[in-house]
């Protein structure tokens, strides 16, 4: 037997510390990153008429580089020397996203400023395979008479929803996407809209409690 020296073990090691990483270094080493967002040929004339309110807040708060190519309907997006957050591209590109899919500009530079509100996108044959009046009258029972219905879900969830033909996008937070995303499911199953406001009236007091 070897007498081994209690000396000679390894002493475990602490947890390693790293400074953060500085943007603008990080930077300077790496290539300058380009996003390309495809705009769907019914959102062209409404980004031509918002173009100014779309690449304002792109280079003044995120200090990306922007640009409309129209041969290929896309917006071309790009890192820059100003650009100090190393997650702003995948912001801009989320900003200019969701401005693609139908949202207002003042509802979409949301995701500029706030870092917990996502976009969720699924169509209604995802719920229930639905075709012809009954497909009608399911986008119908989600709108409602004037959006009522449509308005009643953004403002209990606080979120924004787009319908676009079959497509439904929603835009805000995890949890009130879930909330906002289970009405719609409801009334595409034909619940009636009664039903859902009061369910929608219980989560919204409990919304309210929380917050207290």
């Amino acid at each position: 037997m070897i007498d081994s020296d209690p000396t000679a073990l390894v002493q475990p090691s602490a947890v390693p510390t790293f400074p953060a990483l500085d943007p603008s270094a990080q930077r300077t080493l790496l290539k300058s990153e380009t996003r390309r967002i495809p705009i769907p040929p019914h959102r062209m004339t409404p980004i031509k008429k918002e173009w100014v309110n779309i690449f304002s807040p792109l280079t003044e708060m995120l200090g990306l580089q922007v640009r409309m190519n129209v041969q290929r309907r896309s917006v071309e997006i790009r890192t820059s020397k100003h650009t100090k957050d190393i997650g702003a591209l995948q912001k801009g590109a989320d900003f200019v996203k969701a401005f693609a899919l139908g949202f207002d500009v003042n509802d979409a530079i949301a995701l500029l400023r706030l870092d917990d509100l996502y976009l969720d996108s699924f169509e209604i044959k995802d719920v229930k395979t639905l075709q012809g009046d009954h497909l009608a009258r399911a986008i119908g029972r989600i709108a409602g008479q004037d959006g009522k219905t449509k308005f009643t879900i953004e403002n209990a969830s606080r979120t924004r929803i787009v319908l676009a033909d079959t497509k439904i996008h929603i835009m805000g937070s995890f949890q009130n996407i879930k909330i906002a995303r289970d009405a719609i499911v409801s009334l595409i199953l034909g619940s009636p809209p009664g039903k859902v406001y009061a369910g929608l009236r219980t989560v919204a007091s409990r919304m309210k409690q929380r917050a207290l």
